[in-house]
């Protein structure tokens, strides 16, 4: 049906994703904070540029699709005949073959190297959430397009506070004649303590905002 399934269009990858976790203090989370990530991910081969092999001269069509990276298949039926189009086995649909690989990737074009990536994740943030650092994941062959880096936040458990949203919670023990005829307590707070009055006749369970 038109004859033009068959020529070789530019194929371009895209680079896997990379999933970290990172944990997070609650003072951290509150006002914000850089952190420093170290991951190991794939990057472009420096010996052969990501080509896959130094010389130009030693990348080659593929003679069994003519650089197609499709095999054409012509089937007799009883109605006549029909045309199919397969990934070429012997290059995997690259349309090329390199008959003399880099040493440094195999001829992948991608090495493997640890780097570190300083992400700035903003105040506010909660456990769960997920920040994409774009073009941070693993570099893709024949000089494609990078994945992604996904950052996962972890809140790490606060000794005195506890979380609810944009809320935090303490706990604060009296006796049952402060509760009775009032008092002034010292209630910490990611910022420093802070002073606050309990009321007279303060019921348990009763929550000071």
């Amino acid at each position: 049906f038109g004859g033009q399934r068959g020529q070789r269009q530019q194929r371009v990858y895209r680079g896997r994703d990379i999933r970290v976790r990172v944990k997070l203090t609650l003072e951290e989370i509150a006002n914000g904070v850089e952190k420093e990530i170290s991951i190991e991910k794939n990057v472009p081969c420096q010996e052969c540029g990501g080509k896959g092999a130094k010389n130009a001269s030693d990348i080659k069509t593929c003679p069994a699709c003519g650089g197609t990276g499709q095999i054409r298949r012509v089937v007799n039926h009883a109605f006549g005949q029909s045309v199919g189009y397969s990934t070429c086995q012997q290059c995997g649909g690259e349309g090329k073959i390199i008959s003399n690989p880099c040493r440094s990737c195999n001829g992948t074009g991608l090495v493997r190297k640890r780097e570190k990536i300083t992400v700035r994740i903003p105040a506010g943030v909660e456990a769960g959430m997920q920040l994409t650092i774009q073009g941070e994941g693993h570099a893709a062959k024949n000089n494609g397009i990078n994945g992604d880096l996904l950052v996962v936040i972890e809140e790490q458990e606060h000794p005195n506070l506890r979380r609810e949203g944009n809320n935090l919670y303490y706990t604060k023990v009296i006796s049952v004649v402060d509760a009775m005829l009032g008092t002034e307590v010292n209630i910490p707070c990611l910022d420093g303590d802070y002073k606050i009055k309990i009321e007279p006749g303060t019921q348990s369970g009763e929550v000071v905002r």
